[in-house]
């Protein structure tokens, strides 16, 4: 019993603090429920995250149960303010009261600008501004995004030269809807820094029962050469969904070709320049130069051989082992006294043919 009794009073008092816990989340409230144009109001916001930016808009043909219809189109974007909530996820921010370019009903919109989506709504009467109902609700089933955004795929080679990037957009959207919804068309922007985003209508093909979710992937492409911070968004009839950040490289090949192309066309330039002066400038004749690789040999004098008989009129020559003037007279042949010489008829023995004897004086 004592148990019993004990569960109760336990229960008794965490029952407040899980009311707390389930009313915890992004909520707003305006310093005054009615301004006029040119005047303002203190915009106080609890349950956001932390250090996280924020952007305060005037928006019409706007209400909180059905959002901001037509996006920020409707909204007064020119005065609008931004926030950081703090520590605790608060914000104090005083906004000044413009005119939407859309009749009221009128809210007070605050929305993340980076990170995990989240909105709020306040509403707002702009005094003098022209109030219409707002349009019909369609029927049919209502999309909604049930998981955090992705950005998957990578760049290839092409990429690194300037080739457009491309990513898929990845999540999971649900139907709250009564209706079976068909083949919906989203529309994907692209945003670059503080530019407003381009729009592009994808189709994702598949059929949504209402209660049922289904993962979904849209392809998202920039222009060719794009680089830096890049915002993708996705809205759906007019309704902001989602929102993701896309840091995209720098395509360094691109710079690789133009410093190449610096370099080569002045040497190309420069080579043609001096053909052309080679070209133009006058001939000089050109002196033999000897080869590199061969050695003249010397040319050697032509020996002459003596002739047998020297030209007349030119001395004899004398002999290498004579002084000049010393060479030695004629030689007389041998004489032979023996008995058993023979003679020459008509000569007389003992004589030279050829010679005159001479007589032989006494001893």
């Amino acid at each position: 019993m004592r148990r019993i009794v004990v569960l109760a009073v336990a229960v008794l008092l965490l029952l407040p603090l899980a009311g707390v816990a389930a009313a915890d989340g992004p909520a707003v409230r305006l310093s005054a429920a009615q301004a006029g144009t040119g005047g303002s109001v203190t915009v106080h916001g609890t349950g956001w995250r932390p250090d996280t930016l924020l952007m305060l808009l005037v928006c019409g043909r706007a209400t909180p149960s059905r959002g901001v219809i037509g996006g920020t189109n409707s909204c007064a974007n020119a005065d609008g303010r931004a926030v950081t909530t703090d520590a605790r996820g608060a914000f104090a921010k005083k906004l000044p009261v413009a005119e939407p370019p859309v009749p009221c009903p009128c809210v007070v919109h605050v929305a993340t600008v980076t990170g995990t989506p989240a909105q709020a709504d306040a509403v707002i009467d702009v005094a003098g501004h022209p109030v219409a109902p707002l349009p019909a609700e369609p029927s049919g089933g209502r999309l909604s995004i049930l998981s955090d955004t992705r950005l998957t795929g990578s760049g290839s080679l092409l990429t690194w030269f300037g080739a457009p990037p491309g990513r898929t957009l990845v999540f999971t959207a649900g139907n709250l809807g009564t209706t079976p919804v068909k083949d919906p068309v989203f529309q994907v922007g692209t945003a670059h820094g503080v530019f407003a985003p381009q729009w592009d209508d994808r189709q994702w093909h598949g059929t949504l029962a209402p209660g049922g979710k289904a993962q979904i992937e849209l392809p998202v492409e920039l222009s060719a050469g794009a680089h830096g911070g890049y915002t993708v968004s996705l809205k759906r009839d007019g309704e902001l969904l989602a929102e993701q950040p896309w840091d995209v490289g720098r395509p360094w090949g691109v710079t690789l070709f133009w410093i190449l192309l610096c370099l080569v066309v002045p040497a190309a330039l420069f080579r043609a320049g001096m053909a052309v002066v080679d070209r133009v400038r006058p001939r000089r004749p050109a002196a033999p130069r000897p080869s590199r690789f061969r050695l003249a040999r010397p040319t050697r004098r032509a020996r002459t051989r003596p002739s047998d008989s020297p030209p007349s009129g030119s001395p004899a020559p004398a002999l290498p082992w004579f002084a000049p003037g010393t060479a030695p007279g004629p030689r007389s042949a041998p004489r032979d006294d023996s008995p058993t010489s023979r003679t020459t008829p008509g000569t007389t023995p003992g004589t030279t043919p050829g010679t005159t004897p001479t007589r032989k004086g006494p001893t």
